[in-house]
């Protein structure tokens, strides 16, 4: 008889673990309700509309779909327009690239924008699970549980659309590692929700939104319809908790979340460059950016102007709500005046028009009446 030699026990090194997992210190207190009293309409209203939105990734979602990740590639997006006529630049690092070149680079954004998603929803389901422990009333802790639920899906969907369909996934950005970090280890619970509700989430359906104006795949498209169906409650969700709890604040209190949302907003404008997809063709980012900067001015293609749009559109009116623009003599008014986004402010708000968003209940309504 043979005797197998029992697996090695030894745990992994430190290097080896800190390759998968980042440790985040939360110094927020936890806080166990009594009141189990339902005291608040609009978030029973919007909890009792999460539960009946719940999805199934597995059985509502069509995996069997073929992708070819080729043929994800739009030519039309302004990333792509500035790296094509990136390759007619003076001295350009690219310029002998074709087709082909131009193709992969395509697939190696979406990756990366891929990628990034998926990261995100697991920052997500984080705060949210952050907020169900920290969050004073029971309704909120409620709806939060549902959030949390949702960010699950949301990133197990992006992870596995990945693995399946589109290869190898990229590392989460430090831009975006850093500023979630930044939410989960802040003291005060209601940063949590004005950083992740409001700020991300708003900035995800921009995103998301985009892609699916752009995608014509059908398993892609549904499944960002699904998650921009539960984004939307989740920033109601933000507006409707922090809105009643801003009321009660100092000015002081809040100058520090007017000062919040702009380190957040206009003093946080850049944009990453996507190193490791220049990296992945060979081509280092501090020798192609000249090119892609002279190309976007000749062009006149601004690779952010259509997205900062979308996310400004929702982030101005979402945060009017919240009475942060006037408080402190219009502190955050003033500075984003300055900056041309006050056009968005009475922009519909998306504690008043989540609903329209929910593609989950419209697909559903649509099966009954077939």
């Amino acid at each position: 008889m043979t005797v197998t030699e029992p697996e090695s026990t030894a745990l992994p090194s430190t290097a080896e673990m800190n390759d998968s997992i980042r440790l985040i210190r939360d110094n927020a207190d936890r806080i166990y309700q009594w009141n189990y009293t339902r005291e608040r309409p609009q978030l029973v209203t919007l909890y009792n509309k999460a539960m009946a939105s719940q999805w199934n990734s597995v059985t509502e979602l069509d995996w069997s779909t073929n992708v070819d990740p080729e043929g994800l590639v739009d030519r039309s997006t302004p990333f792509m327009q500035i790296v094509i006529a990136a390759i007619d630049e003076p001295g350009s690092p690219i310029a002998t690239w074709g087709d082909k070149e131009i193709t992969q680079i395509g697939v190696e954004n979406l990756k990366a924008s891929l990628s990034q998603f998926m990261h995100g929803e697991q920052g997500a389901m984080m705060t949210a699970a952050k907020i169900v422990e920290t969050v004073p009333w029971i309704d909120a802790k409620y709806y939060a549980a549902t959030q949390t639920m949702d960010e699950a899906r949301h990133t197990e969907v992006f992870a596995r659309y990945l693995q399946e369909k589109m290869g190898d996934a990229y590392t989460m950005s430090p831009a975006l590692e850093a500023q979630i970090v930044a939410l989960l280890e802040d003291s005060r619970w209601d940063i949590a929700y004005l950083g992740m509700q409001i700020v991300i989430e708003s900035l995800a359906l921009a995103a998301f939104g985009d892609l699916l104006r752009r995608t014509t795949e059908p398993l892609l498209k549904k499944l960002l319809r699904y998650v921009i169906s539960d984004e939307a409650r989740h920033v109601a969700f933000g507006i409707l908790s922090l809105q009643e709890y801003y009321e009660n604040l100092t000015e002081a209190e809040l100058f520090d979340r007017q000062e919040f949302m702009l380190e957040n907003t206009i003093r946080n404008r850049n944009r990453s460059t996507n190193p490791e997809i220049w990296e992945r063709m060979n081509v280092s980012v501090a020798d192609v950016l000249p090119s892609l900067t002279s190309a976007a001015g000749r062009i006149g293609v601004h690779p952010y102007a259509d997205f900062q749009k979308a996310f400004f559109s929702k982030l101005v009116p979402n945060t009017r709500k919240l009475g942060l623009l006037d408080a402190n003599n219009g502190y955050l008014r003033k500075q984003w005046q300055e900056h041309g986004l006050m056009e968005f402010e009475f922009s519909d708000d998306t504690a008043s028009d989540y609903d329209t968003y929910d593609a989950v209940a419209a697909d559903r309504a649509a099966a009954t009446n077939n």
